[in-house]
């Protein structure tokens, strides 16, 4: 055989998933993790693979959240909640840490308006006394899925056409058509709140479940929110298109004049907490990034208030250099196993090592403001100066000690190597509850929306019953009404 014959090429399509050495994947939909709920293990070179692959395909632009602005200000504690955990900057109320935030687009492109529909980011970077903490989130509290094995596909999805590059509904109709669990996520992006008034007026979510730690070591998952003192406030379709056809950068051009006019846009923190010992009581899984925890049953809890008091000196040194991960937390707060989360801290880091270099972390806007010592160096735009003749550790040369110890989570794994779903998958049950709180005009909005994006002529009529079963089974009346606009059933 003549390997040369056999350049990479569409051409040569096998019948079945494999890695980019053309080994065969037997599960592209799941992670390889311990037990059914992981953590996931960085064994997994396919899911790997796949995200380093997906972090580069572009370049110099984000891959996601490639518009946004940015503005400074600070955090201050307002409540105390030492006792859940040891936190320095959380660590008593008055405290007060500077932060950065960054608001964002999510899929579109960096020259695109700031009114078409869709999440928004919400990222946020504390310099604390002991390092940065990146709390990276959305102004929704779920999202589209659940393992980041299926992030790429879901951007690609919702990215243009690759052969036109125009953005078509009909793929991610698709797609989620494959992922009950997307039915929640568009709840809020097809519901009025998908097309935010300006960034000032949305809500704020770490989405992912976190974990606090104590000075004891005893662990809490916790979830992040933030809302805004001055009101969720959004565009319905004519005065959005009447904004975007203006001005393209309306919500930036919002923010700026705001902080420089003395307007100062505030948001205050709460947290949801469960007893890690006592996750089991709830109905779904704590882990299920596409779930809300019930504010009945888990009430928030206050900790402090945001307050942006400066906007930023420099769009290109505190906007496109500024880079967030997950991946960057203090001593007091820790990942869980959540399965998104988990493949979020690589890719974050991993797509801001491509975009802006191996040093990244050295520019000003990234760097973290408290003293700091390790023995990464060299490599692209390096710059930090270095006289030191001691680059290892330990060293008899070199005086630097191990930091005091701090807790991390205790909890035991158990479990077989493994691709799987999580157990109590309850696609159906939040979303439905979501779309009967509304009012029947804003149910009627969601409607006619979803009869839109259903009626596109690629639409087929399988995917129309599959998505027309999937509401009827978050609530019955919402799929009739959708299946006597689309004559069409739902094949239940």
């Amino acid at each position: 055989m003549d390997p040369s014959k056999y350049r990479p090429s569409s051409a040569y399509d096998s019948s079945f998933w494999t890695t980019n050495s053309g080994a065969p994947v037997w599960n592209n939909n799941s992670s390889l993790t311990v037990g059914t709920r992981g953590p996931v293990l960085l064994e997994d070179y396919h899911l790997v693979e796949k995200l380093a692959n997906f972090d580069r395909e572009r370049i110099p632009e984000r891959v996601v959240h490639a518009r946004g602005a940015s503005a400074k200000g600070y955090f201050e504690v307002t409540h105390d909640i030492s006792q859940l955990t040891c936190a320095d900057f959380l660590r008593s109320p008055g405290v007060q840490t500077p932060v950065i935030v960054r608001f964002s687009t999510v899929i579109p492109e960096r020259g695109s308006p700031e009114t078409l529909r869709g999440p928004r980011g919400f990222a946020v970077k504390f310099y604390t006394r002991e390092g940065n903490f990146d709390l990276v989130g959305n102004n929704f509290p779920v999202f589209f899925i659940r393992d980041g094995m299926k992030f790429p596909d879901m951007i690609h999805a919702l990215k243009p056409n690759p052969k036109s590059n125009i953005q078509e509904r009909w793929r991610a109709v698709d797609f989620f058509s494959h992922h009950p669990e997307s039915l929640h996520m568009f709840t809020f992006t097809f519901d009025d709140v998908g097309v935010p008034q300006d960034y000032r007026h949305i809500e704020g979510f770490g989405v992912n479940t976190y974990s606090l730690i104590n000075k004891a070591g005893k662990a809490h998952y916790v979830k992040f929110h933030w809302k805004p003192t001055c009101g969720v406030k959004c565009l319905l379709e004519e005065k959005a298109i009447h904004v975007g056809g203006s001005n393209h950068s309306h919500a930036t051009k919002d923010l700026y004049d705001s902080i420089a006019a003395g307007n100062y846009p505030e948001w205050k923190l709460s947290i949801q907490v469960i007893d890690t010992d006592h996750e089991d009581r709830c109905d779904f899984d704590p882990l299920d990034v596409t779930k809300i925890w019930p504010e009945d049953i888990f009430p928030l809890q206050p900790v402090g208030r945001l307050v942006l008091n400066k906007n930023i000196d420099n769009f290109f040194a505190e906007n496109e250099q500024l880079a967030f991960s997950p991946a960057i937390v203090v001593p007091g707060i820790y990942y869980s196993d959540d399965k998104l989360l988990q493949t979020r801290i690589f890719s974050y880091a991993d797509t801001q090592r491509h975009r802006l270099g191996p040093n990244y972390l050295q520019l000003p806007v990234n760097a973290p403001k408290c003293a700091h010592h390790n023995n990464h160096h060299e490599g692209f735009m390096n710059f930090m100066h270095r006289a030191e003749e001691v680059n290892y550790f330990p060293s008899r040369f070199d005086p630097v000690r191990h930091a005091e110890r701090f807790p991390v989570p205790p909890s035991v794994l158990n479990g077989k190597r493994d691709r799987c779903i999580i157990e109590k998958d309850g696609n159906f049950k939040q979303p439905g509850e979501r779309y009967r709180s509304w009012a029947p005009d804003r149910q009627e909005r969601f409607i006619c929306r979803w009869v839109e994006a259903l009626s596109e002529p690629r639409v087929t009529h399988e995917l129309l019953s599959i998505w027309i079963s999937y509401w009827a089974q978050a609530d019955k009346s919402l799929g009739q009404k959708l299946a006597a606009r689309l004559n069409a059933r739902p094949t239940m």
